[in-house]
């Protein structure tokens, strides 16, 4: 009889250790969880915000003229200082070079984005920007081959080639995510701004830099040298 109350009482204590064991592990388990717990309602409290800014951001439609006449090639930026610098490894854009010519002939880019310059044409290039903007020389370099440059600051850069003297194209930088170049019919859309007042800048081949004030009643920019 009291052999079997003892045994008895083991499976008890028995019974509670591996109820004490169950919980540590549960208590372990938890706070491994509690990181991708906290992450994960960080995300989703997040998303509202996101989707409020998606369904809030507008495409400013407009066109550039010259004495009343479209022009093609201007670069339309808006101002936008509140926004986050863009990240150091930017995205990667191509300034071609095929039948003596760069192409295209303007370039607008944000400032942290780095520009291939690939050889594309049937002799040899040296591409090189000497003043204002970014100063770099890439160099003499073959056809198939490719030359990066960096364009880590605000500014226009004249594009030419030392071999060949007809051959010259613009790289407009600027410190926004908001801007566009004209078309033939001097159209131009600027993607995904949010919609509010804009200080806006305009910049043609062979024009002076202009400036002025937008606003979403406006509906569309209109963008005017004389």
């Amino acid at each position: 009889m009291r052999r079997e109350l003892r045994l008895r009482r083991v499976e008890r204590l028995l019974l509670v250790a591996v109820k004490l064991l169950d919980s540590i592990d549960s208590i372990f388990r938890m706070r491994r969880l509690r990181p991708m717990l906290a992450s994960l309602a960080i995300s989703l409290s997040l998303l509202p915000a996101a989707a409020a800014q998606r369904e809030s951001a507008m495409d400013l439609h407009g066109t550039a003229r010259v004495g009343g006449r479209p022009v093609q090639n201007a670069v339309i930026w808006l101002d936008a200082p509140s926004l986050p610098a863009a990240p150091r490894v930017g995205p990667r854009v191509v300034l071609d070079q095929r039948n003596l010519a760069f192409s295209p002939h303007v370039l607008a880019v944000r400032v942290g984005t780095t520009v291939d310059f690939p050889n594309n044409d049937r002799v040899f290039h040296n591409v090189f920007s000497f003043r204002e903007g970014k100063v770099f020389n890439l160099g003499l370099y073959p056809v198939g081959t490719s030359r990066p440059v960096l364009f880590d600051r605000p500014g226009l850069s004249r594009i030419f080639c030392n071999i060949h003297p007809n051959m010259a194209a613009y790289v407009m930088a600027v410190d926004t995510p908001y801007f566009a170049v004209s078309d033939q019919a001097g159209a131009f859309a600027i993607r995904g701004a949010a919609p509010r007042d804009y200080r806006y800048h305009a910049w043609r081949p062979g024009g002076m830099e202009i400036s002025g004030d937008w606003t979403p009643s406006a509906d569309r920019l209109a963008v005017d040298w004389p």
